[in-house]
């Protein structure tokens, strides 16, 4: 079926339950299927429909949610955009994804304005108030919407639902195209993994752009009937007083947001009582040993790790039982999830020997847009090449153990950060001659992004705030590193491949 026919249903019979409590404003399941409802048929009267890309750039709100669904009612994908990209970020996505219309928040749109209204047939509507020569208005639009709509949900099972752009060690940003099969799939697998009903209520504290944010917690939450507490932005004490008054049963975080909670629950004067709680439950970053263990020691809760990524949605989880979750460990894998554990020759390694893991089911994407041949070399025999390297261990029913990445991902405070997109950017400066991006370890964020550059001769002097400015004009802010060493060489081996692991150890 199509996702947001599944919703509508789920609408109909929940009616004015709660679907969200978004700053103290109460949407009903029945409020939630009008307002998707009247998006539709507003996007239907721009001409929108199957197969038609949009994007939207708003901040974490209602809005965003609605528009998500409303999109894909119609047979249209999605493509949420992270309210933090720069222009030159911003207008990739646009041009790559073929997108028709952008739906933007006019305070966002303000300085990305030049390089979107370039790009040739793509209408542009903006949010809030004030009126823009070059832009339509989302309000007008809406208030031209016919009701009643009926919506056609021309597009299911494996037709694209959405775009989500990850990328590689080349630097080049691919759009994985998730279909409303991939989606389904994995709402239900979490469904039975994590026994969500309709007397739950989760706290809702990451993005919506975020395949965490947006497929695992809203759309698992409103799959179950249940009701979401979500707030605009993280805030740990905040989070804190939420999960007690709000009798919150589930919370989904990074492990920057545990260790953010951790921090604030020893200046806490009253601490909140979690007697409702009965899930913690991490992801989008490894989550450390010592984050692990301090978090119960306080808290008295085991958090639940997972094991996912853009590509897939969810691959594997922790026990729903608090004795079946482990350090180190992200589970087992989810119902209709297949994971082997490979060489580099294809084949199988022996049970408890590290391999590049491989995952086969309905979860997994469709490929790569306008990609094919990354697509082909992504698969084998129905087999996705995840990246990550790891081993199941036979005598705990091949629990899965992640022991790294093959590709050179940096992930800091949830999102990913691909070093050769930064350093494209380090070195378009002419002092710089060349760049080497690595991930550090970090208590707060999971990763640092360091740069470690080699400066050109007599090309001048470069700072450490030359590069900084450097990457926040042109990269969101996660992706700027917090750190930079200069050095004379980076490390070669006798090929000339650069080692970059030698650089980890220098500066750990």
């Amino acid at each position: 079926m199509n996702v947001a026919q599944v919703l509508s249903t789920q609408a109909r019979k929940q009616g004015t339950r709660a679907a969200i409590i978004f700053e103290g404003q109460v949407c009903t399941y029945a409020d939630f299927d009008a307002a998707v409802e009247r998006r539709a048929s507003a996007l239907h009267g721009l001409g929108i429909g199957r197969g038609d890309r949009v994007a939207y750039q708003v901040p974490k709100s209602l809005e965003a949610l609605f528009l998500h669904f409303a999109i894909q009612s119609l047979g249209a994908i999605t493509l949420p955009l992270n309210p933090d990209y720069r222009p030159e970020e911003l207008e990739y996505f646009l041009r790559d994804s073929g997108s028709c219309l952008f739906i933007a928040d006019r305070r966002l749109f303000a300085p990305v304005r030049a390089q979107v209204l370039e790009i040739p047939g793509l209408q542009t509507l903006l949010t809030g108030e004030g009126a823009d020569p070059d832009a339509g208005s989302w309000a007008e639009a809406l208030a031209a919407a016919v009701l009643p709509f009926e919506r056609t949900y021309a597009a299911a099972g494996d037709d694209t639902a959405m775009f989500c752009y990850t990328s590689g060690t080349t630097g080049r940003s691919k759009g994985a195209m998730i279909t409303h099969r991939n989606l389904l799939a994995n709402a239900e697998a979490l469904h039975q993994m994590w026994a969500w009903t309709e007397s739950d209520r989760l706290l809702h504290v990451l993005p919506l752009f975020h395949v965490h944010g947006l497929n695992v917690a809203a759309l698992g939450c409103l799959y179950a009937g249940a009701t979401m507490i979500m707030h605009e932005k993280f805030d740990p004490k905040r989070a804190w007083t939420a999960l007690g008054a709000e009798r919150c049963t589930l919370m989904m975080g990074v492990p920057t947001v545990y260790q953010r909670l951790m921090n604030e629950w020893e200046t806490l004067a009253d601490r909140p009582d979690l007697a409702a709680m009965r899930l913690f439950i991490s992801g989008s970053a490894p989550l450390s040993d010592t984050q692990f263990r301090r978090f119960e020691q306080l808290t008295g809760w085991r958090i639940l790790e997972r094991y996912g990524m853009t590509e897939t949605g969810m691959i594997a989880s922790n026990r729903l039982e608090p004795g079946g979750r482990k350090e180190k460990s992200v589970g087992y894998p989810l119902p209709g999830v297949a994971i082997r554990t490979v060489g580099s020759d294809g084949e199988a390694v022996p049970a408890g020997e590290v391999g590049e893991v491989w995952v086969r089911g309905d979860n997994v994407f469709s490929g790569y847009w306008g990609l094919e041949e990354k697509t082909r070399e992504s698969f084998v025999a129905g087999w996705f090449r995840t990246g990550d390297l790891g081993w199941c261990d036979p005598a705990d029913g091949d629990r899965l153990y992640l022991v790294g990445r093959a590709k050179e991902l940096i992930i800091s405070g949830g999102f990913n950060v691909y070093p050769k997109e930064v350093e494209n950017v380090l070195e378009a400066l002419p002092e710089v001659r060349e760049v080497a991006v690595i991930g550090l370890p970090d208590d707060d964020f999971g990763e640092r992004v360091v740069a470690v550059v080699v400066a050109k001769e007599g090309a001048g002097t470069v700072s450490d705030e030359a590069l900084m400015r450097q990457c926040r004009d042109r990269l969101a802010g996660y992706k700027c590193p917090r750190q930079v060493h200069f050095v004379d060489e980076l490390p070669r081996n006798a090929m000339g491949k650069l080692q970059k692991n030698l650089l980890v150890e220098r500066y750990r």
